[in-house]
């Protein structure tokens, strides 16, 4: 019905594309969260082909048409990018079908994106041609990333398909065009859906973008969509023309960094049409960055990507952006992205931006070196630098906010006693599970947790630390002494259950605030990857990692424990004093179970005297 009467092709796409991706999202939530499965609009798709086409003709002068330029969609979903390659017109007729036989490509995991992506290709290549109807064989039923990794697990089930992957993985690949997969990973390891590991490819990101990356957590760089722009540099070698549409947090991420030296390293030219829609934004930025050109498909902002390797090129490393502008809805940037209709449209109008990266290699947002002149705040990296303050530390991160915060101190205690309590319970019931097993072949014999737990949400909150735990048999209690006063956000204190057990992150806060009665400040600060604006609070109270956003927190004073010290304490990082003669009575608490350092050094100390 909805189909009726549509009588051209981007209507038809269109069509395919919305009601899939409405489909898939009701049909396999979780497959849809792991896989990043958003769809990609067809002003997009027309977009990133008309400009790989300008780039091969400027850099190489080819066209997608021309004799052994073999192109691949690693991604396809239901093969819209090379369903509007065959109706671009960018391939003549009279070389269509040797290139739809022999020189177009497609990858799809997804067994019902496969044979849709198939028909669909199929039919729009008969729509053009007539005649009889030629089966597409260039489609491969296969994990692309994978694909370079080890054999399939279906090969021998699948013989024709394992000999389209074994022939695709032989070609010379000169074009990657797609919509690769966004996933960081799963948002609750109740979800038992985290990504699948690719050790050959991480390897690959491991000695190149994380080597070169300042960053302390480098998570990030193991987001499906920076794992696919890794794979197509490979898979292109030293020449071709990649054009994606991803996440544009690869621009400008402080994670992000040594992933930006690679591309300007390894491309002659990168151009990034960045087309906002960041929805994890508040206030007037968030009004500037507006609609996603994916509607609600996704909270992540844009960029279409077109990353060029011309081993001939006289210059190497040109990197060029275009701002799609502020305050567009998701059609005022589908019109803008169709009347730019490629790369070349955008130089046309002289939107491209030439950026030098500085030494940091920022690309937007450089920052002042002048910066680097005043005194650090702190330095976790190098022990001999001058600081104001000796150690700092993240706020709390509990990865369970809603078991372990609460206004009441009696539903906080009911909360947490009724999930230890369910948790011991799945413990016994593994361990009962285990026993009689040798132990010895215990990795190889014993139940797989993830599908022995119970992982209903309302009754625990799993995490790496909590599975651990129950591999290893832990009983936990109840604790009194856990329940203190926390900060949970600006000018919000609630309860929280302050544990090593229980939350997923401690970080140093035992030190900071190691009871309910410790008396101390922390200035708490915006961190790095945040998503607000700087801002900077000052507490009494134990804070929240996202009390400001990502924030880290520098302490007034240090308690070290006198006698059976916390396994989370290590006295050798603890600061020394600086008030020794003029605060003796705070070197101590009333138990004398702690002694207290001063968290300021006294070369901060110094520098502000």
């Amino acid at each position: 019905m909805r189909a009726a009467g549509i009588d051209n092709a981007i209507g038809k796409q269109r069509i395919i594309v919305e009601l899939y991706d409405k489909f898939f999202k009701n049909a396999f939530p979780k497959m849809t969260e792991r896989l990043g499965i958003v769809y990609t609009p067809v002003e997009v798709v027309d977009f990133i082909i008309h400009s790989i086409n300008d780039a091969l003709q400027q850099e190489f002068n080819q066209t997608l048409g021309s004799p052994n330029v073999h192109i691949l969609d690693p991604f396809t979903g239901t093969g819209t990018f090379i369903t509007r390659l065959l109706q671009s017109e960018l391939i003549g007729r009279d070389q269509l079908a040797y290139k739809y036989e022999n020189e177009i490509h497609a990858n799809e995991i997804v067994l019902l994106a496969y044979y849709i992506a198939a028909i669909n290709i199929e039919a729009a290549y008969h729509s053009i041609m007539g005649g009889n109807y030629q089966p597409f064989n260039g489609i491969c039923l296969t994990d692309t990333f994978q694909l370079h990794e080890k054999e399939d697990l279906v090969s021998n089930m699948m013989a024709a398909n394992s000999n389209r992957r074994k022939k695709q993985k032989a070609l010379d690949i000169r074009v990657i065009m797609g919509n690769p997969p966004y996933s960081a990973g799963q948002t609750s390891a109740n979800d038992n859906n985290a990504n699948i590991a690719y050790p050959k490819l991480d390897e690959s990101i491991r000695t190149t973008y994380a080597a070169h990356s300042t960053a302390t957590n480098k998570n990030t760089l193991y987001d499906s969509y920076i794992r696919a722009i890794r794979w197509a540099s490979n898979r292109i070698g030293n020449s071709g023309v990649i054009g994606f549409v991803s996440n544009a947090s690869f621009a400008d991420g402080n994670a992000m960094d040594g992933l930006r030296k690679c591309l300007a390293d390894e491309f002659s030219r990168v151009y990034v049409f960045h087309l906002r829609g960041n929805a994890r934004t508040s206030g007037e930025l968030r009004r500037q960055e507006k609609d996603n050109v994916f509607g609600q498909g996704t909270r992540t902002p844009i960029a279409i990507s077109v990353l060029i390797k011309n081993p001939d090129a006289a210059e190497h490393g040109q990197i060029y952006m275009h701002d799609i502008g502020d305050y567009l809805s998701r059609e005022d940037k589908l019109a803008r992205i169709s009347a730019f209709k490629s790369i070349s449209g955008i130089k046309k109008a002289n939107g491209w931006l030439p950026i030098t990266p500085d030494k940091h290699h920022d690309w937007v947002g450089q920052r002042d070196d002048g910066f680097s002149a005043f005194i650090s705040l702190g330095d976790k990296k190098d022990k001999n630098a001058v600081t104001i303050f000796e150690n700092y530390s993240a706020g709390v991160k509990t990865n369970r906010d809603s078991w372990c915060y609460n206004f009441s101190n009696n539903n906080l205690e009911h909360n947490m006693r009724s999930m230890i309590d369910f948790y011991n319970f799945e413990m016994q019931r593994y361990k009962a599970a285990c026993a009689g097993i040798n132990a010895g072949l215990r990795k190889e014999k014993y139940p797989d947790i993830d599908n022995f737990i119970n992982a209903d949400s309302t009754k625990v909150s799993w995490n790496r630390g909590l599975k651990n735990d129950l591999g290893r048999f832990v009983c936990h209690e109840y604790q009194e002494t856990a329940l203190v006063t926390g900060l949970y956000r600006p000018f919000t204190k609630n309860y929280v259950y302050f544990s090593k057990y229980m939350n997923d992150m401690v970080y140093q806060m035992p030190r900071i605030f190691p009871d309910a009665s410790a008396d101390n400040r922390v200035i708490c600060v915006t961190g790095r990857g945040a998503t607000k604006d700087f801002c900077a609070f000052i507490s009494d109270t134990l804070p929240d990692l996202e009390m400001v956003s990502k924030g880290q927190c520098f302490p007034l004073k240090f308690y070290e424990k006198n006698l059976a010290q916390d396994d989370s304490i290590k006295s050798d990082n603890l600061p020394g004093e600086l008030f020794e003669s003029d605060q003796p009575s705070e070197s101590v608490n009333t138990d004398a179970e702690y002694t207290v350092k001063d968290g300021i050094t006294n070369e901060g100390l110094m520098h502000f005297q």
